[in-house]
Order: structure tokens, then C-alpha cells, then sequence
């Protein structure tokens, strides 16, 4: 594999834990995709996240990305998310629209509570039709809690991606 990165965007922090597994495996690089005006993380307030979310996905409304992407230097970016409505987050939009990924090679996986990937694979590959979209991982989110080396081991083989560490 060619010098990798590893982009998430997480507020629960299931994203993440898959993220940061991936990076384990894989020696990619990783960088968290930081919202402008971060979201509320607090568990007990899910119902206020959620109806922000779906005004989001309403209004196609586009958050501003904090931090800078450094995609340029990478010949594969792994992108992860967690799903918001039964798509990725709008702030991903963000990112497809901000960030040129031609030439790229993208790796897509998500977290979700029983919508699987949302057609979001298919939504990216319209998005960067000069990439090379590779099968996504969609994770459920209690699975992501608990640690998913062995599903994460058996899809980078899958896609034929060397590791840089097995496994335990």
C-alpha cells in the first residue's frame, strides 16, 4: 500500500475507535475531521443532536471544516463517519466538495445502529468519479464500542491491504 491516511469524522466516538483500529493495522496515517463549531458529544442529549442533524440534511447545509485536510500528500485516504438520517453527516459532503480526490484511491467505512452503509459507498463513488472507491466497512455501532479487530483485519484482506501488525 502506498502512503495512507486515515480521515474520521466522529461525535459519539465510534468513528474513532474504528479509525484508530484501522490505523493499528494498517501504519496509515490518521486526522480526525474537526467541525467549525463542534457538536454536542454528551449521550444525554442525543435527541438535540439528532433534530440538528435532520435540520442539516433538511436545509443541505454544509458545516465548515476546522482543522486542513492533507490529502494531497496521500495516494489512499480511508474515510469514516458515523451515519446521520441514513446518510453520511453533511459535514462529509463538506469534505467531497472542499477537497479534490481525483487520482485517489478511498476507502469508506462507517458506523450505523442497523442502516448499514445508507448507500453512502455508492454516494461517494458519484461524488469522486476520478477516484478508485474500494469496499466500505460499515460497522454497527455497539460492535465499534466493544472492538472490531478481527472484522477490520478479514475487510483490509479483503481488500488486499497489507497490515503493518496482525491482529490479535
Amino acid at each position: 500500500m502506498k502512503k495512507a491516511l486515515i480521515l474520521y469524522f466522529s461525535v459519539y466516538g465510534t468513528a474513532k475507535l474504528t479509525a484508530e483500529e484501522i490505523a493499528k493495522q494498517t501504519g496509515a496515517d490518521i486526522v480526525e475531521i474537526e467541525p467549525a463549531n463542534p457538536y454536542d458529544s454528551d449521550r444525554n442529549h442525543y435527541n438535540s443532536l439528532a433534530r440538528l442533524a435532520k435540520r442539516e440534511h433538511d436545509e443541505n447545509l454544509r458545516p465548515e471544516i476546522k482543522n486542513d485536510m492533507p490529502i494531497k500528500d496521500y495516494d489512499t485516504i480511508f474515510i469514516g463517519y458515523p451515519m446521520w438520517w441514513y446518510t453520511f453527516p453533511m459535514i462529509i459532503y463538506t469534505l467531497f466538495e472542499k477537497y479534490d480526490f481525483s487520482g485517489k484511491t478511498i476507502i469508506p467505512f462507517n458506523t450505523h445502529m442497523g442502516s448499514s452503509d445508507g448507500g453512502t459507498y455508492a454516494t461517494i463513488k458519484e461524488l469522486c468519479p476520478n477516484s478508485n472507491v474500494l469496499s466500505g466497512l460499515p460497522v454497527e455501532m455497539s460492535d465499534a464500542e466493544r472492538g472490531v479487530p478481527d472484522k477490520i483485519a478479514h475487510w483490509l484482506n479483503k481488500l488486499n491491504i497489507k497490515y503493518r501488525r496482525e491482529p490479535k
